[in-house]
């Protein structure tokens, strides 16, 4: 009865089960606003809270998508959703510091999600209509958005306390509506040999760029979705709820358009839309950079003083742009993989995944360091703007200048 099921409501149900899993990994960036104050975290420890959920969900994607080639993704995703929900719900009875630590490394776990639903639901569809799939889920990044919605509304009405109980019956009921909704892995089996023999595909260089190109996209997304409420809330003043919406502005945009840049990807080609969106997001995070400034000019007409100061109506608005193109990156990296690796997209893609979920990891925690260091609310979006900057030069030395000096060289043949 399964496997007759339609590839669109298997694209359906496994979306929602991302969605929902990524709602859970990226809760603690609304309740680690009031748990910072409770325990009396400096910005590193708040960063660890928030990146240590990550760290495990960054670990696991190797072995998941390992396992998912060889036992299918209907299977292995039911029973992650099912496990998750007991450290998920004993989050409910941390006091200490350290428990929420142990705690967030275990249910961490459904952050490897992606690594799951990512080749599952790839197999499915045709190679021409592979962008679009994995985009759409992909999609269930909005996840992030969606917990900056409804965490704080929950903790406002029952307590911080109900959440992580709420939740954990959240992923049992997905859990079931995702086996009803799924079908048998038409790729499950197909793996052969020993487990390790599976990591050869190491020696190709192309997975060192497509880990490079995720840690940027995926991994600032996840970083900054776990940041920008506690930072709206200290540079702008806002309460936790109204920070929270105002953050959406990021991971909304971040999560719905990976489906159209998947698309765009399958028409254009996976280079072309990496290529320009980090160009993109080098320009915003330039200007999200600049701290609020006062300075004195001396001018022919005696001292003048200057104020540079985003606003929140530019700031939100960069902030959009700027999960807009993170969001193409994500969808057109995993057309390269798919492109690439057709046989071995488990594998590969737990691969770049463990990459951009060690960004997303690291990320917060230098964040809090170079906050406590300088001082300086702007430095997470200076830090990444290096990041991107070496990046383009890269991605130009590897790619783009070996496509110009190769297509030199067939005309100078020809």
């Amino acid at each position: 009865m399964s496997s007759q099921r339609s590839p669109i409501l298997v694209l359906c149900v496994t979306t929602l089960a991302f969605l929902v899993c990524f709602v859970v990994w990226m809760m603690f960036g609304v309740l680690g606003i009031g748990l910072r104050t409770e325990l009396g975290l400096n910005s590193t420890e708040f960063g660890m809270l928030t990146a240590t959920p990550v760290l495990t969900g960054a670990l696991l994607r190797v072995p998941l998508g390992i396992w998912t080639d060889r036992f299918g993704g209907r299977v292995v995703m039911t029973l992650l959703l099912v496990l998750c929900a007991i450290p998920v719900f004993l989050i409910a009875y941390a006091t200490a510091f350290w428990q929420f630590l142990a705690i967030g490394l275990c249910l961490g776990a459904v952050g490897a999600s992606f690594a799951v639903g990512t080749p599952y639901v790839a197999r499915f569809f045709p190679p021409e209509k592979r962008g679009f799939a994995m985009g759409f889920f992909g999609a269930g990044t909005v996840g992030a958005a969606v917990n900056l919605f409804i965490t704080p509304s929950l903790q406002a009405a029952w307590g911080w306390r109900a959440v992580p109980k709420i939740y954990a019956l959240a992923l049992l009921v997905t859990a079931l509506v995702f086996w009803l909704g799924s079908a048998t892995d038409p790729g499950a089996g197909k793996s052969s040999g020993p487990w390790y023999k599976q990591f050869q595909v190491l020696k190709n260089p192309k997975i060192w760029k497509y880990c490079q190109y995720y840690s940027i996209c995926f991994g600032g997304f996840t970083a900054l979705s776990l940041w920008i409420p506690q930072y709206l809330k200290g540079e702008f003043g806002f309460s936790v709820v109204t920070a929270a919406a105002l953050a959406a502005g990021f991971s909304l945009p971040g999560s719905v358009l990976r489906a159209l840049g998947g698309t765009l990807s399958d028409r254009f080609g996976a280079h072309k839309v990496t290529w320009w969106g980090l160009w993109v997001a080098w320009v915003c995070l330039f200007l999200l950079s600049y701290p609020d400034t006062s300075f004195v000019v001396s001018t022919i007409d005696g001292p003048r003083s200057f104020h540079i100061h985003l606003g929140v109506p530019a700031f939100v608005g960069l902030l959009f742009i700027l999960g807009v193109v993170f969001a193409f990156g994500m969808a057109s990296t995993f057309k390269y993989v798919a492109d690439d690796f057709p046989e071995q997209m488990g594998v590969v893609t737990g691969i770049v995944g463990l990459a951009g979920g060690l960004g997303g990891f690291l990320l917060p925690i230098l964040f809090g360091v170079i906050l406590d260091w300088l001082g300086v609310r702007s430095s997470c979006f200076m830090f990444l703007y290096g990041i991107v900057w070496v990046s383009l030069i890269l991605l130009y030395q590897s790619s783009v200048r070996q496509v110009r000096i190769d297509g030199t060289a067939q005309q100078v043949t020809e």
